[in-house]
């Protein structure tokens, strides 16, 4: 007859070589959304910088980002500064504002403003998570480090040391009204 022990230990290693695997798959997916969104930018770059060659002499890129493409005439408008649940993080640009994110990302945004205003410094997940109200565990402290690391990638946030976060430059600039 197998022992109680031992079986929870067969269990124990089944579920902990099935975390590996999925963590694997995880990282793989990861890698390819990485460069799948880098391609994406570098197209979104690409369109805006043939928008401005092709602008009206004396004429601004805000001029072709107003003007109506008519390849879009049946195609609903969102509007630019609204944001949507689960909404992606666009790659900053001054003409953003933070209401183009996401509720959470906005408050994670907020928090590093208020530490800006008061000469704070950057700001750990752990102390994000105190300050929102979570309990302070590690799984939310890492699903609060993965969010933070979106804006990082896309230029809203910045962290200079691993795990400390703060507003990337432009981005205090605006909040400070600099």
């Amino acid at each position: 007859m197998p022992s109680v022990v031992g079986l929870l230990e067969q269990r124990e290693l089944a579920a902990r070589r099935r975390v590996d695997g999925l963590r694997e798959e995880a990282d793989r997916i990861q890698a390819e959304l990485a460069a799948a969104e880098q391609e994406w930018q570098g197209w979104s770059i690409a369109r805006r910088r043939v928008g401005t060659v092709l602008a009206p002499v004396g004429g601004s890129t805000a001029d072709t980002e107003t003007t109506p493409d008519p390849r879009d005439a049946g195609v609903p408008s969102a509007p630019r500064d609204s944001a949507k649940p689960k909404s992606q993080v666009p790659v900053w640009c001054e003409e953003l504002a933070w209401s183009v994110l996401s509720v959470d990302y906005q408050r994670i945004l907020q928090a590093l403003a208020d530490r800006v205003r008061l000469g704070q410094g950057p700001l750990t997940c752990q102390e994000m998570a105190a300050a929102f109200g979570m309990h302070v565990v590690p799984a939310r402290v890492e699903a609060l480090r993965s969010k933070a690391k979106r804006p990082v990638a896309r230029g809203w946030l910045a962290q200079q040391q691993p795990g400390r976060f703060t507003l990337a430059q432009g981005v205090a600039d605006e909040d400070l009204g600099k």
